[in-house]
């Protein structure tokens, strides 16, 4: 019975330790993009090239569309613990259900996201329509 009650505690005592570590090293944190600034940089390290104008983050953080000058649209998503990041060419796979963009960039490991724009859905719906036939 002793051994039983050391082996309990010696694994409770580990599992506390490792989750100690965990929290010191900053894993398993909440990732979500809280600010225009970080949206930006993330777009600048996907594409040196684009430079944002309008920017629109999801309520939530789990993603953010971005439009440049020449009317090139960006998506950043959460993946995983990483933000990545994907210039638009088309509307194809994307869909406005009232306040929510679900956007689909025809990349099958990119996947599809479904966007909390607000009332800013709309007019970024309308963006993604002037997309089709452009180049990336």
């Amino acid at each position: 019975m002793t051994a039983i009650a050391l082996q309990l505690g010696g694994s409770l005592i580990a599992i506390l330790l490792v989750s100690w570590l965990a929290r010191i090293l900053g894993l398993g944190g909440d990732v979500r993009l809280r600010s225009d600034d970080e949206v930006r940089e993330l777009a600048r390290m996907a594409n040196c090239t684009f430079e944002p104008v309008d920017i629109a983050i999801d309520r939530a953080g789990i993603g953010a569309l971005l439009r440049d000058k020449a009317g090139r649209v960006m998506l950043v998503r959460r993946q995983g613990v990483n933000f990545v990041a994907r210039l638009l060419t088309s509307h194809h796979g994307s869909r406005l259900d009232r306040n929510l963009l679900t956007i689909a960039s025809g990349e099958r490991m990119f996947g599809a996201i479904t966007l909390d724009l607000g009332a800013e859905a709309q007019a970024w719906a309308g963006s993604l329509r002037r997309l089709e036939g452009s180049a990336a």
